[in-house]
Order: structure tokens, then sequence, then C-alpha cells
């Protein structure tokens, strides 16, 4: 049986639910250090810069590792090694494809249409490939 590829709309709802979920997650993280210095006195710009980071650098690199960020989940949509689409990616092409999805942004969608997988320039370079999850 072959793989079902995910159109534009699926894959960028899956973004923007990942994108709210990031945002929730920083207010979250906010809201905890802010109770945690009520006086507001010491400086913790360092701490919430590293959680920053870690919050939008980390994610979805290490949920795509697992095969999906919750977007995709929900969305039905997995990430994969393109030469074998039973393999999850690993951690070296997860973060290729994170630093090439984010230095082009939403240009990097413009070849999802070009090709009959429907790969984005971020799965090309890492050799990944989106595919919608089976219904079994």
């Amino acid at each position: 049986m072959g793989n079902s590829y995910p159109e534009l709309k699926t894959r960028i709802q899956s973004t923007f639910i990942d994108l709210f979920l990031m945002i929730i997650l920083m207010f979250v993280v906010a809201k905890v250090l802010d109770s945690l210095n009520p006086t507001g006195e010491s400086d913790d710009g360092l701490i919430r810069g590293v959680l920053f980071i870690a919050i939008w650098g980390v994610y979805e690199p290490i949920a795509m590792v697992f095969g999906s960020t919750l977007g995709n989940y929900l969305m039905k949509i997995r990430v994969r090694e393109h030469g074998n689409t039973t393999k999850r990616i690993n951690i070296l092409q997860s973060y290729i494809r994170f630093v090439i999805k984010i230095l082009l942004g939403w240009l990097s969608f413009i070849t999802i249409s070009a090709n009959k997988e429907r790969r984005a320039i971020h799965d090309l370079v890492s050799g990944s490939i989106m595919i919608e999850k089976a219904m079994n």
C-alpha cells in the first residue's frame, strides 16, 4: 500500500496548533517565573531567554524524532525518512529540517505543489517526508 501525503492546508493547520501550544507554554512559564519572584526585584532575563529558546528551539526537533509534534499528531500526519517511511528521522535530520524551515519560513512550503510527494524544501534538504497516518 502506498503512502498518502498531506495537503498544504493540513500542514499549515498543524503548524498553527503547534504555534498556539508554544505561545501557551510561554505564558505558563512567564506566570510560573512571576510567581516565584513576586517582588520583581531580581533580573531573571537570562532564565526567560533560555526557556524561550528551549520552547522554540527544542520542542519541534525533539518531537519530530518521535514522529510528530502535537499539531502533527492531531492532524494525523507524521514525519518519516524519505527513503523508508517506516523509520522516524534522526536528531540530525530533525535539526537540519528545523533550521531550514525557520530560515525560509513560509517560503519553504512553495515546493509542496511542485512534487507528487508534497515535500517542502525543508523536507527535501533533510531527507524527510510528511505522510498521512494510516487509519488501521
